[in-house]
């Protein structure tokens, strides 16, 4: 595969360093997990984040994101999907009591699934048109024209943005792991934790809805 030069490389992952510790939608996401679930779901929705990033970053390579950067109607469509989706998911965590109380329900039933927690978190990663435009207009600022390929340095740089999006994520879930056991140490935190959790779903589905293309 050709690669752009180590300088870009640098440059590139001290620009993506940067903007992976500046809080975002996916910490939110990911925060939430960890108060209505705990660390591993925290855990578990880090990967799944992970996952449709690949899966973006590839469709960027690809061409695939000119779609939405030129029809407004596809880029309509993907979004509210997933606002929508997002909204159903911190609505049902509230008309159940309380997303923690559905996890507590189901430690109880012993039959707690991470995989659906993987997938919720790929499903409203990879419903974010917004990510998809970000990879296509980030990364051909650091395509190196005298190297050739773009569209393999694209994909270079795509997955390499991962190398520190998900160290910091991961901090984000073991940080908010620590902070779901102490909010649950008081019957009062675990009450309004489970509103927390639903309230951060809902904001992050009305944020994505009323988003514009940039």
């Amino acid at each position: 595969m050709i690669i752009p030069s180590p300088n870009t490389i640098l440059l590139f992952m001290l620009t993506a360093l940067a903007l992976n510790l500046s809080p975002g939608p996916s910490i939110l996401f990911i925060l939430s997990r960890c108060i209505a679930e705990g660390r591993r779901a925290g855990l578990v929705a880090v990967f799944g984040l992970a996952s449709a990033a690949v899966v973006q970053a590839l469709a960027a390579a690809f061409g695939l994101a000119a779609l939405f950067l030129y029809s407004s109607l596809a880029f309509a469509i993907v979004k509210y999907c997933g606002a929508a989706y997002l909204v159903y998911l911190g609505v049902s965590g509230v008309l159940a009591g309380g997303i923690s109380g559905i996890a507590a329900s189901a430690r109880r039933k012993g039959n707690v699934s991470l995989a659906r927690v993987y997938r919720q978190a790929l499903t409203v990663e990879l419903l974010n048109p917004k990510l998809l435009l970000f990879f296509f207009a980030f990364l051909p600022q650091f395509v190196d024209p005298a190297v050739g390929a773009p569209r393999a340095q694209m994909l270079f740089l795509g997955l390499l943005f991962q190398v520190t999006a998900l160290p910091t994520n991961l901090a984000v879930a073991f940080a908010g792991g620590s902070l779901a056991r102490l909010l649950a140490r008081s019957p009062r935190w675990a009450r309004l934790q489970s509103w927390l959790s639903s309230a951060v779903l809902v904001g992050l589905g009305l944020r994505l809805a009323l988003s514009e293309r940039r």
